[in-house]
C-alpha cells in the first residue's frame, strides 16, 4: 500500500504547484524625482510576455496595492521603472517583505534600482543599488554566465546603446549575467562619484538570484523606450521572468 501514500503525496504536491496564482503585478511608481519615458513601453513589453506564459496581468502606481491579502494573488512582483520611493508606510514594506519570503518571485527593470534607496532590505533583494551613471552612449555588452538559461541565444558580446549604471550594496548571492568593460565608458570624469575607479572593472548590468524564499532578476539596460521592441533584450525578459516564475530553471 505505501505505493499509494506516494501518489497520494504526489497529487497533493503537485495540485499545490497549481493552485500558485497565475497572476503578476506590473509596478510603476514614482516617488519625487525624474520619472523615465520608458514606463509605458516596458509595461507594454512585461504585459505581453507575462500573458503569452498564460498569466494574467495588473498594472498599478498605487502603494496601496501592498497588503498581504492583495499579493496572495501573484506570483510575480514587475517593478517596470519604478524610481525614488517606491512604498509610502512601514506596513507597505512589510507586505513586500512577506511576499519574498513567502516564495514571490520579483523583476527589477532599469531604474527600479533607483527604488528604496533609504531600504537596506529592497537593495538585499533586487541585489544591488543604483549610484550613478556616466552620460549614455554605446556599450560593449558581454556574457558573463553563457550557460544560463536566462541568456540563452543571447551573442557571447553585443553594442548596445544605453546608459551604464554604478551600484552600490550588491548582493553576495546575485549571479552576474551581462557585464560592461569599466575602462571603455567615456565621461567618467563627469560622474559626481568620488572614485569610480574602485568600481569593479567589469560592471554587472544583469543578475538574477534565489533569496530570502523568493527569486529576482534584474535587468539595467531599458533606459530608451524604443529598447523594448528589440528582439534582444525581448528575448532577455522572456528567459528573466520564466526563471522568476519558476517556469524554468537556471
Amino acid at each position: 500500500m505505501r505505493w499509494w501514500l506516494a501518489l497520494f503525496v504526489l497529487l497533493c504536491f503537485a495540485a499545490r504547484v497549481e493552485a500558485k496564482p497565475r497572476r503578476v503585478l506590473i509596478y510603476t511608481h514614482n516617488g519625487q524625482g525624474y520619472v523615465h519615458e520608458n514606463i509605458h513601453a516596458s509595461v507594454d513589453a512585461m504585459t505581453a510576455i507575462a500573458k503569452q506564459h498564460g498569466f494574467q496581468v495588473d498594472v498599478s502606481d498605487d502603494p496601496a496595492v501592498f497588503t498581504p491579502q492583495n499579493l496572495k494573488h501573484y506570483r510575480v512582483l514587475i517593478f517596470s521603472n519604478t524610481n525614488n520611493q517606491a512604498f509610502i508606510t512601514p506596513a507597505q514594506r512589510e507586505a513586500f517583505q512577506h511576499f519574498i519570503k513567502r516564495g514571490g518571485g520579483l523583476i527589477g527593470i532599469h531604474s527600479a534600482a533607483g527604488s528604496e534607496r533609504d531600504w537596506p532590505y529592497f537593495a538585499h533583494v533586487l541585489g544591488g543599488k543604483f549610484v550613478e551613471h556616466p552620460v549614455q552612449q554605446t556599450l560593449t555588452v558581454s556574457l558573463a554566465e553563457p550557460g544560463s538559461k536566462i541568456t540563452a541565444g543571447l551573442p557571447v558580446s553585443f553594442e548596445w546603446d544605453d546608459e551604464c549604471y554604478f551600484f552600490s550594496d550588491r548582493s553576495p548571492d546575485a549571479k552576474t549575467l551581462l557585464t560592461v568593460d569599466r575602462s571603455k565608458l567615456h565621461g567618467l570624469e563627469k560622474m559626481k562619484l568620488a572614485h569610480p575607479e574602485d568600481s569593479p572593472a567589469l560592471l554587472p548590468v544583469a543578475w538574477y538570484q534565489s533569496v530570502d524564499g523568493g527569486r529576482e532578476f534584474y535587468m539595467g539596460l531599458g533606459h530608451r523606450p524604443e529598447s523594448y521592441s528589440d528582439p534582444m533584450l525581448v528575448r532577455l525578459l522572456d528567459q528573466g521572468f520564466k526563471w522568476v516564475a519558476r517556469m524554468a530553471h537556471s
